[in-house]
């Protein structure tokens, strides 16, 4: 498997449980070189490689050095992405195109460079990782909104195009998961978006991680462009 962005919280949980699952994993990152180095030293045989998704070539030597490695990509997950809390009067273009072409057209290249082998083998699954925020909307956030629910719409949209090729194409969003992406909000902040979930508790990266993994394997091989929410309850 293939992931982008699994140097973060997310990102690590997951490589770690398909590696758990007996999978080879393959994953990216861009900053965070030392997590990076961690995440390789704890997954015996996986591959870390630099990559900013935003950039087509880079994209493409990341992909080509994983194939190269271990023969082919069997899964992919688009998990690369940044989060920023703006009023909406406060964005800037600069900060808009940085939302969009990480989170969105970062899914779309690496999407790019992987599916021509998945279409020539008729094989294959993509998890994107989007957010609840994709679905609902969130204050203060409306560039990740926007990139995150681009997501679920570009997810639909190909897994109807790629399912004749016998390639699945999901979407996960998770909730509130303890990350250090959430580390902007208060801790009043937190308390709040825990009294918003039926659970009452936040989310780890491993409950995302596990549908990940469900998804990717012969328990998921009925389902494809559905949006899978692990979220606690949150009424979406």
């Amino acid at each position: 498997m293939f992931i982008t962005g699994g140097s973060g919280g997310i990102g690590g949980a997951i490589a770690r449980e398909f590696s758990a699952a007996g999978w080879n994993v393959a994953f990216t990152y861009k900053t965070g070189s030392e997590a990076a180095q961690n995440l390789r030293n704890a997954i015996p045989g996986s591959l870390a490689l630099y990559c900013d998704v935003t950039d087509s070539s880079s994209v493409s030597a990341a992909v080509d050095a994983a194939t190269g490695r271990y023969g082919k990509i069997d899964v992919l997950i688009n998990n690369a992405g940044i989060a920023r809390q703006r009023l909406f009067t406060d964005i800037t273009e600069a900060e808009w195109d940085e939302m969009i072409d990480t989170d969105l057209k970062g899914c779309f290249l690496t999407c790019k460079a992987v599916l021509p082998q998945m279409i020539k083998r008729k094989s294959g699954v993509i998890i994107n990782i989007s957010s609840i925020w994709g679905l609902t909307g969130a204050s203060c956030e409306v560039h990740y909104s926007a990139a995150k629910s681009g997501v679920i719409g570009l997810t639909k949209a190909l897994a109807k195009e790629m399912g004749p090729s016998g390639i699945r194409v999901n979407c996960i969003a998770p909730g509130v998961i303890d990350t250090a992406m959430n580390a902007d909000f208060s801790s009043d902040d937190m308390d709040a978006l825990k009294d918003d979930t039926p659970l009452g508790c936040i989310g780890t990266p491993e409950a995302v991680a596990k549908t990940a993994v469900f998804l990717a394997g012969d328990s998921g091989a009925f389902i494809t462009g559905q949006v899978i929410s692990p979220n606690g309850g949150m009424v979406i």
